[in-house]
C-alpha cells in the first residue's frame, strides 16, 4: 500500500479535530515549505469551516469518514482527545492513510499495539506525535552522550508540573476523558528517561489522586540493577520549573526549560563548559522538526520513523500503564 510522496509535491495534511493542539500544529504546518493543510474535520461544522479558513485549507468536513476518504489528503493528523485516538487512527489506517497521532498515541499499550499492527498490515506510515524525540537539541544531546562527552550516564532527572488548579469539569481532571498527570505530562519525562537510559529493571511509583480519580502528582524512581538512575515527576496542580539534567561520570548536560521542548543546552565536563542555543528559535511553536520528520518518512516510503519507533512508543505506554496500575487509576473505556 505504501507509496512514496513525490519530492516535487507538498504533503497534504488532513486534520481530525479542531481544538488547541490542532491549531498549534497547523500553524507550524503552514510554515513548512514541504507541507500544506488540505482539509480539517470536526463534528462541529462551523468550527471546522472557521479552522479551514484560518489555515488555508481547501475543504472542511463534519464527518471524519469523509476526511479519511479524501483522495487529496496524503497524511492524517489525529488531534482529538486521548480516548478517541485509537478509533480515529484506525479509521484513517483502514482507509489507507498514513497517520500522525497526538501523544499519547492511545490510552494504553494494548491499544497502541493494535494501531501499529493495523498500520503494518495496511502498509501505511504511523507515528506518535512525540515532538520531543525529533527536537534537534534532544538529538544533539544524544550525539554528545554517544561521543562520551560526559562519560557514562549514571542518572537523570526530569519534571513537568503544569500548575492547573483542580477543576472537575476540565479534561485534565476527567477520568472518562483520559485525564491525569501521567498521560498528559508524565509521558514526556518517561519518554526522556527511556530515550537516554532504556527500560528500567524496577520502577517505584508514588502519587496522589484528585477527587475525580485521576492521578494528580506522580513521582517515579527508576532502578537499573540496584542503582537508582532516573528521578521523574509530574503534576497537574503543582507548577514547576520543568527542567531536566543528565548526569555522567565525567560531566552533565542541563536542558533549559521547558525540558520537553528545550530552549538550550548547557554542557559541562572536566575540560569545558559551554551552551548550545535553541535550534528552533523563531520557527513557530517548535513542531517543525516533527512535521519535517513526517515529510521525510513519507517521501522515503517508510512505515515508521527511526526517531519515534513503534516499539519505543509501546514501551513507554507499558511503563505508564504500570504506573497507573500502581496508583489505582483505570479509564472506563479500557
Amino acid at each position: 500500500m505504501i507509496t512514496a510522496v513525490s519530492e516535487s509535491l507538498p504533503i497534504r495534511w488532513g486534520i481530525i479535530g479542531a481544538g488547541g493542539i490542532a491549531t498549534t500544529v497547523a500553524d507550524d504546518i503552514g510554515l513548512s515549505d514541504g507541507s500544506v493543510v488540505g482539509a480539517v474535520a470536526s463534528r462541529d461544522g462551523a468550527r471546522a469551516s472557521e479552522f479551514a479558513a484560518r489555515h488555508g485549507a481547501a475543504r472542511s468536513y463534519r464527518s471524519y469518514d469523509d476526511l479519511v476518504d479524501d483522495d487529496e489528503i496524503d497524511v492524517v493528523y489525529v488531534a482529538t482527545t486521548h480516548p478517541n485516538h485509537r478509533a480515529h487512527a484506525l479509521l484513517a489506517i483502514n482507509a489507507g492513510k498514513p497517520v500522525l497521532i497526538e501523544k499519547p498515541v492511545c490510552l494504553n499499550a494494548r491499544h497502541a499495539r493494535e494501531v501499529f499492527e493495523a498500520a503494518e498490515r495496511r502498509k501505511v506510515f504511523a507515528m506518535e506525535a512525540m515532538w520531543m524525540r525529533t527536537n534537534p537539541l534532544i538529538r544533539r544531546a544524544r550525539e554528545l552522550i554517544d561521543d562520551g562527552v560526559i562519560g557514562e550516564v549514571r542518572g537523570l532527572r526530569n519534571e513537568f508540573g503544569l500548575g492547573h488548579p483542580f477543576d472537575a469539569a476540565h479534561r485534565l481532571y476527567d477520568l472518562h476523558n483520559g485525564g491525569g498527570a501521567l498521560l498528559d505530562l508524565g509521558v514526556y519525562p518517561v519518554t526522556f528517561a527511556y530515550l537516554f537510559l532504556g527500560r528500567p529493571d524496577e520502577v517505584r511509583t508514588f502519587g496522589t489522586l484528585a477527587s475525580t480519580g485521576v492521578d494528580d502528582a506522580v513521582a517515579m524512581q527508576w532502578l537499573y540493577g540496584s542503582e537508582p538512575r532516573a528521578q521523574l515527576w509530574c503534576s497537574l496542580s503543582i507548577d514547576a520549573p520543568n527542567e531536566a539534567a543528565i548526569l555522567g561520570t565525567g560531566g552533565w548536560i542541563a536542558f533549559a526549560a521547558p525540558a520537553f521542548r528545550p530552549r538550550g543546552l548547557v554542557v559541562h565536563n572536566r575540560d569545558t563548559h559551554y551552551g548550545i542555543d535553541d535550534l528552533l528559535a523563531g520557527q513557530g511553536h517548535g513542531y517543525g522538526s516533527e512535521i519535517a520528520e513526517v515529510e521525510r518518512c513519507l517521501r522515503a516510503g517508510l512505515l515508521e520513523s527511526p526517531l519515534v519507533p513503534h516499539a519505543d512508543t509501546i514501551a513507554v505506554l507499558e511503563l505508564l500503564d504500570r504506573a497507573r496500575a500502581d496508583l489505582g487509576v483505570r479509564y472506563p473505556s479500557e
